[in-house]
């Protein structure tokens, strides 16, 4: 009977020694370069996302927050002190801000007063051809923004397990975290759920993975006609 307790007694202070990888979906057992490309798969396969952070590039600072699916996505961007929404549904991107905006932003000197007044507040049409469609449009692309910082650069290590937005994750570094560290979910899917970038290039959370949002083309009411070459951000 002594001998049966103390085997009770052993396997209750096995399991509170604290298996990280207990009840996951067992990434944290595997090599960081597998869980790498498990979490880009998973976020492949995803009919939609969340991404918000900040994003620091050659062209600027930009403060994302989207959603995102193989449709198209709606969100805000923050660059230069300026905040501007953005709405694309399938091939028609459409483009948002307030007067200022405009009129700072408006091409060459800005846009005058009055046609920044008629603006602001209003969903202008990007048309597929103007210069600052391939750019505006690509923050609205899952596949475009997921593959441009999905990649750790450098060696790859594994990091610490953890909780990062209320779930329990995997760390996996590129250079010891030079090349970048990604946060991978330990719970059902191995989404990225947090990223920091190689070189301090922003940092980006990712969140509602798989949950479904509706988009849908502004109504002719909150639409106008910008009538020239829209601005570059």
């Amino acid at each position: 009977m002594l001998g049966a307790g103390l085997i009770v007694a052993g396997m209750v202070l096995a399991g509170c020694s604290g298996d990280p990888d207990a009840n996951t979906n067992g990434e944290g057992k595997l090599e960081p370069a597998q869980i790498q490309k498990d979490a880009q798969k998973a976020a492949k396969a995803a009919s939609a996302v969340r991404l918000a952070g900040t994003v620091v590039s050659k062209d600027g600072t930009y403060r994302l927050d989207m959603r995102l699916k193989a449709s198209g996505g709606t969100g805000s961007v923050t660059t230069k002190g300026s905040t501007f929404r953005l709405l694309r549904v399938g091939d028609h991107l459409f483009l948002k801000a307030d007067a200022s905006w405009w009129k700072d932003k408006g091409g060459k000197g800005g846009t005058d007063t009055a046609a920044a007044k008629a603006l602001g507040g209003k969903y202008v049409r990007v048309p597929k051809g103007d210069a600052s469609y391939e750019q505006l449009s690509g923050f609205t692309d899952k596949d475009v923004l997921l593959d441009g910082v999905l990649t750790l650069h450098g060696s790859l290590g594994k990091g610490d397990h953890g909780e990062t937005e209320g779930i329990r994750t995997i760390e996996i570094k590129g250079d010891d975290g030079a090349g970048g560290i990604l946060d991978v979910s330990l719970e059902d899917t191995p989404v990225p759920i947090r990223l920091q970038r190689a070189g301090g290039a922003g940092t980006l959370t990712f969140t509602e993975w798989n949950k479904s949002f509706s988009l849908e083309e502004p109504a002719k009411g909150d639409m106008v006609d910008y009538g020239q070459q829209l601005p570059t951000s």
